[in-house]
């Protein structure tokens, strides 16, 4: 596939009538199949006029605070093209209006891909801020970013790996963990109890089979009061059993600081200190502190982070051929920013 420059190219790009999935390829994004038209039809307004190769300072900017994700992508998306790129590092903060990335270059090497490079630096961006949040709320405690099931399996990685970045522990989804040279994280669902009929069973099964460094960390809200699923688990395992996962549905409550705090008292008076207490279901920053608060060592936080909106961005010309320039209501030129680093 070659990339889309004109308006004819897109008339002539075909889709496979039997693709699998509705996501773009990665040789499809490369070459601008994601765009939006207008971008092509400014190509060719450009190339007319002769103004295509003009040499131009690009810079993006978020509408509201958060932290940076996405950098990498874009490297890759801009990697053969004839830019510069300074940009804030995948990790670091950012306030509302700052400038996070600068591109420099003909402005035909980088046009097309706006669109491409301003999603993949929204949604990033908006995932790892969520993630930020869970962080700061969790401490230093265990949080892993469940979120995989409530994105589209083609950006699940994308999503996971955002989490990672901005602070989540590790990621269940397999592509993602791999994506960032670690193993995946993960317990074991409601499914393995509910078909063999027991928790106890599985958790021995678990123990069993399962590789020494896969923790034993038992869901514990399948059939019987969580107390007493945590207390038979911990009796069949002993000093084998790592920790009990609260998952309880809203339809009962959710894991609320109440349960926390009564599985931990139960099972420190059975001797069973060393039991952590995993919860998931639901959790937001403030059901982190307060679950934290009543006991919990560790969190699963899905929809939170996989559900966060996008930080707008907004790129704008500020240099046309060395000439400051800006919209009306932007100030023209460079808008300085120490924090950018020199990527490409």
């Amino acid at each position: 596939m070659k990339e889309l420059k004109t308006l004819e190219d897109v008339k002539n790009f075909k889709v496979e009538q039997d693709r699998l999935f509705y996501s773009a390829s990665h040789e499809e994004i490369k070459n601008g199949a994601t765009t939006d038209i207008y971008f092509i039809k400014t190509m060719e307004i450009l190339n007319h006029m002769g103004l295509a190769h003009t040499e131009v300072v690009a810079e993006v900017f978020p509408r509201k605070p958060g932290i940076m994700c996405g950098v990498e992508e874009v490297l890759n998306l801009l990697k053969d093209k004839n830019v510069e790129i300074y940009a804030l590092p995948e990790g670091e903060s950012f306030s509302a209006k700052e400038t996070v990335m600068r591109i420099i270059g003909p402005y035909d090497e980088f046009g097309i891909f706006e669109t491409a490079l301003l999603g993949i630096l929204a949604q990033s961006s908006g995932w790892a801020t969520a993630a930020r949040q869970c962080r700061e709320a969790a401490g230093d405690k265990v949080m892993i970013c469940f979120g995989a099931r409530h994105v589209h399996p083609a950006v699940a990685p994308v999503m996971e790996r955002a989490a990672v970045i901005g602070g989540a522990t590790n990621a269940s989804c397999i592509l993602a963990a791999k994506l960032l040279g670690r193993q995946p994280s993960g317990t074991v669902p409601h499914a393995a109890m509910l078909i063999a009929g027991d928790t106890v069973s599985v958790a021995k099964a678990y123990n069993e089979i399962m590789p020494p460094d896969s923790p034993r960390i038992i869901l514990v809200d399948t059939f019987k009061d969580e107390v007493e699923e945590s207390l038979a688990v911990a009796e069949a395992l002993g000093s084998a059993l790592e920790g009990v996962r609260l998952d309880t549905p809203s339809e009962r409550g959710g894991v609320t600081k109440e349960l926390v705090y009564e599985v931990r008292k139960r099972l420190d008076q059975k001797g069973y200190n060393h039991v952590k207490i995993f919860v998931s279901g639901g959790l937001t920053p403030e059901r982190i502190r307060e679950l934290s608060e009543a006991g919990a060592d560790a969190f699963g936080v899905g929809s939170y982070i996989s559900g966060a909106s996008p930080i707008d961005m907004t790129m704008d010309i500020k240099v046309v051929n060395g000439k400051p320039v800006a919209k009306r209501g932007r100030i023209p030129g460079i808008t300085e920013n120490p924090r950018l680093k020199k990527l490409k």
